[in-house]
């Protein structure tokens, strides 16, 4: 008796016959399981990169938002990369573009 009779029996071994299995039914389980991950993570993760693009290029002068660590403000300037931000009066913050998280609604800063 080797070593592999414990792994593997001798009559699973056999049972492998000249008439194999066909690969289809395997194949098709695959191709189930990436179509799944596609629409439940691939999709809703490219919608919601759509959506912040299209609110970054939505942003205007005035515009009052929220950045991705909790800092709120008002937008002063707007450049390529960049965008100023004034978060108490005469203070400046530059930040990248990528790191505004929302725009909140039109006099949200002044009733906090």
């Amino acid at each position: 008796m080797s070593l592999l009779d414990f792994l593997i029996s001798p009559a699973a071994a056999q049972s492998a016959a000249p008439g194999a299995a066909s690969p289809m039914p395997s194949f098709l389980f695959f191709a189930v399981v990436m179509a799944g991950m596609f629409f439940l993570m691939i999709w809703p993760q490219m919608r919601r990169q759509k959506q912040h693009r299209e609110m970054l290029a939505k942003l205007a002068k005035g515009d009052e938002v929220i950045t991705n660590g909790g800092i709120a403000g008002r937008v002063e300037e707007i450049g390529e990369n960049f965008i100023g931000v004034e978060i108490a009066s005469g203070v400046v913050v530059k930040l990248q573009k990528g790191a505004i998280a929302a725009v909140l609604p039109k006099g949200t800063l002044k009733s906090a």
